[in-house]
Parts: C-alpha cells; structure tokens; sequence
C-alpha cells in the first residue's frame, strides 16, 4: 500500500516539473533513495524524473556526486555545505535541470551532541543556480525521521520549482 502523503506530493512535484518541461535528479543519503521511490510512484514520472544517486559513504559521495574531500573533512556528511556539493553534483552528473539532495543521521546510533539523531541536511538547486541548502531535526524513529525527511525534501522541491522556474515551452530543456 502507497504512503498516500508522499504519493501525493510526489504527484505535485512531477506536475510542477512537467508544466515547465523539467526532469529532476535526487541525491540521497539518508533516505536511502526513498525520494526516488517516492516519485517514480506516480505513473509517467518518466517524463520528469531523470535519474537517482544513492550515495550512503564518503566515497560514494566523492566518486558520484564529486564531493570536495575537504568538505567532507572539515563539515561531515550531515552538512549544508555537503549537500549542496551533492545537489551540484547531481545536476553535473546527469541531465536534469533541478536537483535535491538530502543527508542526514536517521539513528537509532549515530548522533553527536551537535549533530543529534533526527537531523538532516537538503539542498536543492536549479541548473544555473547556487543550491539553496537548510538544516533540520525531525523527531521520531528511524523511519520517522527518513519519512519527514522524504516529505520535506518533496515539499520545497515543490516550491523551488514554483516559484523559481518559470514555465516553458517544450522545446526549452533538453531531454
């Protein structure tokens, strides 16, 4: 049975994204590629959903995303400044032309004092943009938190699409 929340707002985003002939690229950490799954729920989101990294490790990150090293060093994977190399990455990587990234500690174990289990990092980013990146703690389980996380990560997409995107024709973006 679909989570009907997440169907629903996958539903919107593939909307949003095909009115302005746009396809999307994730890439996940912490959800593991949930939002992935979430939007390739919706029947036809072949038309807006490019493609999905799954990058759980450092090196994954590195390799498919080319995440700075550096960054990693000096701000950990649950970081803005990761994410936003991971959303970049995403869209250098494939041919979308909007991108989210999202990483994060789900738990139970993994939690810091300053990086405590139910934070996660997004990033999402338009071709041509900077990534626009926020940090947020979501309470709950291990699949509270990746659920909320899958719930935001589709909501903003929503919005950055809407607001930042303005509709084209469909001869505009490349397929």
């Amino acid at each position: 049975m679909p989570d009907t929340v997440l169907y629903e707002l996958a539903e919107r985003a593939g909307r949003a994204l095909a009115r302005r002939n746009l396809m999307v690229a994730t890439a996940e950490s912490c959800t593991g590629g949930w939002v992935s799954e979430a939007i390739t729920m919706v029947p036809g989101s072949s038309e807006w959903f490019e493609r999905g990294f799954v990058t759980y490790t450092y090196i994954s990150k590195r390799e498919m995303l080319g995440v700075n090293e550096q960054t990693l060093a000096q701000y950990g994977a649950v970081s803005e400044a990761v994410v936003r190399e991971m959303a970049q990455g995403a869209l250098k990587f494939s041919h979308a032309q909007v991108s989210l990234a999202v990483s994060g500690t789900a738990g139970p174990n993994g939690g810091t004092p300053d990086k405590p289990v139910g934070t996660v990092c997004f990033a999402w980013c338009v071709k041509d943009g900077e990534p626009y990146s926020e940090r947020r703690y979501f309470p709950g389980d291990r699949e509270e938190v990746r659920r909320q996380s899958v719930a935001h990560a589709l909501t903003v997409l929503i919005e950055t699409v809407e607001k930042n995107v303005a509709a084209s024709s469909p001869q505009s973006a490349p397929r």
